[in-house]
């Protein structure tokens, strides 16, 4: 079945649970908007925070509406998405992302990342922001790397603000004694749950008004099911209700009920 046809049996202008929002019409949950404004906080006051969530839970998007409004003319951003690229690597994106050829030598490009920084902020008048995507994967050294890359002016002034954007281990890894000093620097922690059973009923309609359709087209149990089972992460109650819309087609019905929700909830958790 295309996509086509399911979206034209519906009335629908668009796929209503794609990824392709653009930021201003994201849903702004009560925990999306404290994430968004916590994080703007943190670039006015240019320091490290931490963002944790489950899988899907929407840390991405809360980083994303809360940057995709920054000036480039005083902001520099640099996203890191997965940083399973060594300590080398870490230092190579930051230099390669503002605008120069990383160096060879270890030792040099390092006092290369620590120069560029300083060249935004004293002569470019930018403030540099790091958004660093599945941080729970850093290893220790890149986390070290991190702390002392922000204390580069000891202590005098931030070097550039990181937000780093991890599942709940990464909050645990930061306990523990060795990242003590990183620790210390965090001045943002925030950590984002799933949505209420409001929100997910809030949150379907938003995506499907978007789409094209003002009217309800999922039932309450079908909500309640597919809350229930998504546990309120968002981004999987956009599978389950994509493929709860996928039943009710083939089964030739103009409303999700609990039973094409039921047939998502196999489909999509069979293992």
């Amino acid at each position: 079945m295309s996509i086509d046809k399911l979206t034209a049996y519906y009335g629908l202008s668009r796929q209503p649970f794609g990824r392709d929002l653009a930021p201003g019409q994201l849903f702004a949950s009560a925990g999306h908007q404290e994430a968004v404004a916590r994080i703007g906080w943190l670039i006015d006051n240019c320091g490290i925070g931490v963002v944790t969530g489950e899988v899907g839970a929407g840390k991405t998007v809360s980083a994303r509406a809360a940057t995709f409004r920054l000036d480039s003319s005083r902001h520099t951003i640099v996203y890191l998405p997965n940083p399973a690229i060594g300590d080398r690597g870490l230092h190579m994106h930051i230099v390669a992302a503002l605008g120069a050829v990383p160096r060879f030598h270890t030792a040099a490009l390092i006092a290369q990342t620590q120069d560029l920084l300083a060249a935004e902020t004293d002569e470019k008048n930018r403030q540099v922001l790091l958004l660093v995507d599945e941080a729970h994967l850093l290893t220790t050294d890149q986390l070290e790397q991190l702390r002392l890359i922000s204390n580069a002016e000891m202590d005098s002034r931030a070097a550039l603000t990181v937000v780093l954007l991890g599942q709940p281990t990464l909050r645990r890894r930061l306990k523990l004694g060795h990242f003590a000093a990183l620790d210390q620097r965090i001045t943002l922690r925030y950590h984002l749950d799933g949505l209420g059973l409001d929100e997910t009923k809030a949150y379907i309609g938003h995506h499907m008004t978007i789409a094209g359709r003002s009217d309800p087209l999922f039932s309450d149990d079908a909500v309640t099911l597919i809350h229930r089972t998504a546990r309120g992460i968002p981004r999987a109650i956009n599978n389950l209700a994509t493929a709860a819309l996928i039943a009710a087609y083939a089964n030739d019905h103009a409303l999700v009920d609990e039973a094409a929700a039921r047939t998502a909830v196999t489909e999509v958790t069979a293992e």
